[in-house]
């Protein structure tokens, strides 16, 4: 599909300058872009790029010369990432599914509720008393547990596991390769386990054999809870909680090979980067940004606004607002500043390195 810069800059609320009929049919980097490509030149080494590529038109920022630069066109964005993100929607070509209203012959449904307009592909399997509301857009090999129900509108990708008693808002977005509502990783001997003694002790004594050490399976009853317009990325995991539900709140977006662990609770339009773990019975508040590999230790607390940076390890409570980094976690000042002191413990006098 085509538009015109003009469409563009009208879907974007943006200003935009030239010939504003110019047809666009994909984005592209100033130096590869050809001439029904719209570059994307928001920062000065992109704008320098543009003379290397064939673009006739551009999203750049305010203080750009586009004429200068050689353009036909130009769309003027104060904000660039809030425009790429309008931009890539527009132009994203969505994985093929079976039209609204299509179900797959080589589907099974087992006589699960499917509202209007949901597209079903091939080889998936719903499982009786699941509910599919109106729109769902569900793709091939997907399994869909019993009771579980999926809010209006969603996209299940290929390859999506699904257990029983889910609850799925509306907008969803789930990638292919996730699992959302396996049972949760908990287990109890009889006697006193090794990580039982050493949280008695604070890790002080010596640890005792216990005599019934068979590790007896704690199973998941509760289910998760997915509110709308959330997102989570390809291989990611959430584990059904064990009485209560997991909940991810609405807005949350969640990246690849994330493992949210029983009883999690997360709060709304958090951002859960790549391989980040977190360890069962959290709670995290909104607007929560993880970075990756951000691992937090159970049971803990995390306030609201609370950012982390790459491999952070959080084995305590967090107040709302704290800017987080190292192992353990540190304010990100403090983090840095003890790195950089440790760095020079190894530097030989006047070395200069």
């Amino acid at each position: 599909m085509s538009y015109t810069v003009e469409q563009i800059a009208a879907a974007l609320g943006a200003q935009a300058y030239g010939d504003l009929s110019i047809s666009i049919t994909g984005a592209a980097e100033p130096a590869t872009a050809g001439p029904d490509d719209l570059a994307l030149a928001l920062s000065p080494a992109f704008v320098g790029d543009l003379a290397s590529g064939d673009a006739r038109a551009a999203v750049i920022t305010a203080d750009t010369d586009w004429q200068a630069a050689g353009l036909q066109a130009a769309i003027i964005a104060p904000r660039g990432r809030l425009a790429m993100a309008g931009l890539t929607r527009m132009l994203d070509a969505q994985p093929a599914f079976p039209a609204l209203g299509d179900i797959h012959p080589s589907s099974v449904t087992d006589g699960a509720w499917i509202g209007a307009h949901c597209s079903i592909g091939p080889f998936t399997h719903i499982a009786a008393g699941a509910r599919i509301d109106a729109g769902a857009r569900i793709a091939s090999h997907v399994s869909i547990g019993v009771g579980t129900v999926i809010g209006e509108n969603a996209t299940i990708h290929a390859g999506v596991r699904i257990g029983a008693g889910v609850t799925i808002g509306t907008g969803v977005t789930i990638q292919s390769g996730a699992v959302i509502g396996a049972d949760g990783f908990s287990f109890v001997t009889e006697g006193l386990s090794g990580p039982e003694q050493a949280k008695a002790t604070g890790g002080s004594a010596r640890l005792t054999p216990s005599e019934h050490a068979a590790w007896h399976k704690i199973h998941s009853l509760g289910g998760v809870e997915i509110g709308d317009d959330v997102e989570i990325g390809a291989n990611s995991t959430i584990d059904a909680g064990t009485i209560r539900a997991t909940r991810i709140g609405r807005g949350t977006k969640i990246d690849n090979l994330v493992h949210i662990g029983h009883n999690v609770t997360v709060g709304e339009d958090c951002l859960l980067c790549g391989q980040t773990g977190i360890a069962g019975s959290v709670v995290i508040g909104n607007r929560v940004v993880l970075a990756g590999q951000t691992g937090v230790g159970d049971h803990h607390t995390i306030g609201d606004d609370v950012v982390t940076g790459a491999g952070t390890m959080i084995l305590s409570n967090v107040p709302a607002g704290k800017v987080l980094l190292g192992y353990p976690a540190q304010r990100m000042d403090q983090s840095i500043a003890s790195y950089k002191a440790l760095r020079r413990l190894t530097r030989k006098p006047d070395s200069g390195k």
